[in-house]
């Protein structure tokens, strides 16, 4: 794995790099937190052994940076603050695991080993774009541009669905079974009264249409409008 250890205590960051080397880690250091901060935003590493206390910025200002900016690598924070509610602060900004200084070399390689079979973090996406259209899902907003689109609950899944779908064609039957939960064809026109209506709001007075029919088949939103 490719680790940044961030750790002002010289003793301690090359004890734990020796370790980590000897196991077949590459290992990049730094002992500064602004540094830190610069070195986490710019390159992408597979964990991070973070100190709690470091000079200029310190470990949780640097964790709530990484977590603020969707950067989900691994962090195993390291302090001498080994109060419980100290653990559950660094917890609950968004480290994966806490280790109380003084320390075993061999804890922290165990530790180090279940960060790394956990795997990539995934996480959901709270916002589609496409060209200028914005779809915000955690508060149901919708922008054209700078225009705020208002659109009824199930025009709003239409569109997401769209969305998520991008340049791909979708066709009426899975918009029946992803909008309205149906696993069958009702045989009427609702699709296509409901779409005109969300072409009205979303299309009409922009420049370029984003959401086009298929004929015979469906719709497609387009990436380049």
């Amino acid at each position: 794995m490719n680790i940044l250890i961030i750790e002002d205590d010289m003793r301690v960051a090359d004890h734990v790099r020796k370790g980590l080397q000897e196991n077949g880690h590459s290992v990049q250091l730094v002992d500064d937190g602004r540094e830190a901060v610069y070195v986490t935003a710019a390159e992408k590493f597979d964990l991070v052994i973070l100190d709690r206390m470091l000079p200029n910025v310190d470990g949780l200002a640097i964790l709530r940076t990484m977590r603020a900016g969707g950067d989900n690598t691994p962090v195993l924070l390291l302090s001498a603050l080994g109060e419980v509610d100290d653990r559950v602060k660094g917890l609950k900004e968004g480290a994966d695991d806490y280790l109380s200084k003084p320390f075993a070399l061999s804890e922290l390689l165990a530790r180090v080993d279940v960060l790394a079979r956990r795997g990539p973090v995934i996480t959901e996406k709270t916002t589609l774009a496409v060209a200028d259209l914005t779809i915000d899902l955690l508060g149901r907003e919708v922008f054209r541009g700078r225009q705020r689109i208002d659109l009824t609950s199930r025009e709003f899944r239409i569109l997401e669905y769209l969305a998520k779908n991008a340049g791909r064609v979708v066709t009426r039957s899975m918009l029946l079974e992803k909008v309205w939960d149906y696993h069958f064809d009702p045989q009427t026109n609702i699709i296509d009264q409901h779409v005109s209506r969300l072409r009205q709001k979303v299309d009409k007075g922009f420049e370029r249409p984003l959401i086009q029919t298929v004929r015979g088949t469906g719709y497609v939103m387009r990436t380049d409008g």
